[in-house]
């Protein structure tokens, strides 16, 4: 198993519907064929502690069976299609790839 968490920071500025219309956009990664499940959230209101970081919009987290099914949702029509149209829309992206 294959753990892919994708963290995105959004542009100030944007409003409260284009903000809802982007994690409606990242769920329709779940749509390519090697995802298994996917996961779509933001801040957890848990208690400030020094090693939690709290300053990221949008998690994505996507389980795939391996690194060749990770790999192929990188190149996948949907996963590319999703980057172009919504670039413009964060300053920052942090992924974090675990296997298991």
């Amino acid at each position: 198993m294959l753990v892919h968490a994708v963290f995105f920071w959004l542009k100030p500025g944007l409003d409260a519907g284009q903000r809802s219309r982007f994690r409606a956009e990242v769920r329709k990664l779940a749509a390519v064929k090697t995802v298994e499940k996917l996961y779509v959230g933001g801040c957890a209101p848990t208690p400030e502690r020094s090693v939690t970081e709290k300053s990221f919009d949008v998690a994505l987290t996507i389980i795939f069976k391996d690194a060749a099914a990770h790999d192929a949702y990188q190149v996948d029509p949907i996963h590319l299609a999703f980057v172009e149209a919504n670039r413009d829309l964060w300053t920052q992206v942090q992924v974090f790839d675990s296997q298991e």
